[in-house]
């Protein structure tokens, strides 16, 4: 280790500064939404099985829940606009733009050029949780997903069923497109339900057992026509591993529901970012 500065303090005690303050954002009406849930219809439903991942279709102005019907699971999420997939969902800007981990009233954020709403978390049934002690919090955008390629560079095995290869599988399939088309389609996701931070002595993200339990759901609002694909995680709650065929593991479900006629008259679906593109100053 490097000898300190004579002003190493003072360089420590300098106060930080948010890289995105959030103030200018347009609020999503919070309250609109909620009235119009209250009479919305289910409309779908899709049950993801364990170590496994499937697709869903949702319509702009309505509502998505992905729950756990049987018990604590980890599940992790992709989006893409429903035609255009080359437009799909930002983890590293909606951390920016929100935090570690999402919570009601966030946003879920589309790739640049696009940069704008995807959905927006109306509810969470683990929103008391807060920080645990270790720093850990739920539903986070900081972990990129359990993968092939990682696993064999830790251990020197194969294994098919990490949430990497689950969704591309259920692109492949959905798409009808070839393995290696799906797999670039593939993006970082929001882990939803997982339990997760970064230690204070080295900086390693770390997972701990989901909080999650039956019945345990978040709903969002989709702000776009979206395709969704999620899998279900190998790691069950992730309390100890997360690409495994031994550890406990449960479905999640999700439910699609439409609101009545005329409870959102005067929402409109975001339009993509209205930066000009000229990336030049003249």
């Amino acid at each position: 280790m490097s000898k300190p500065p004579k002003d190493a303090e003072a360089r420590r005690a300098v106060s930080p500064v948010i890289c995105y303050p959030s103030d200018t954002l347009r609020r999503p009406p919070m309250e609109q939404y909620r009235a119009a849930r209250l009479g919305a219809t289910e409309t779908g439903r899709v049950v993801i099985p364990p170590r496994d991942a499937r697709c869903f279709y949702v319509t702009a102005g309505s509502f998505f829940r992905i729950s756990c019907p049987e018990g604590p699971q980890v599940g992790d999420l992709n989006l893409f606009e429903a035609r255009n997939h080359e437009e799909h969902f930002y983890s590293g800007k909606t951390r920016a733009l929100h935090g570690s981990h999402i919570r009601t009233g966030n946003r879920l954020w589309s790739c640049l050029p696009y940069l704008r709403p995807m959905a927006t978390v109306l509810d969470d049934t683990l929103d008391w949780y807060g920080v645990d002690e270790h720093g850990g919090r739920v539903h986070d955008v900081i972990g990129t997903r359990c993968d092939p390629y990682t696993h064999h560079l830790l251990s020197g095995q194969d294994y098919h069923h990490t949430c990497h290869s689950n969704l591309t599988r259920a692109l492949a399939e959905e798409l009808n497109k070839p393995l290696h088309e799906a797999e670039a389609l593939v993006h970082d996701v929001l882990n939803v339900f997982m339990c997760t931070g970064f230690t204070h002595d080295t900086g390693q993200y770390f997972m701990k057992a989901s909080p999650a339990r039956k019945g345990d759901y978040i709903e969002f609002f989709a702000e776009i026509d979206l395709l969704g694909v999620l899998s279900a995680c190998p790691g069950g709650d992730c309390g100890a591993e997360h690409s495994s065929d031994s550890a406990q593991c449960h479905p999640l479900e999700v439910t699609i529901h439409a609101p009545p006629a005329g409870s959102l008259d005067g929402w409109y679906s975001p339009s993509n970012n209205r930066y000009s593109r000229r990336h030049a100053p003249n």
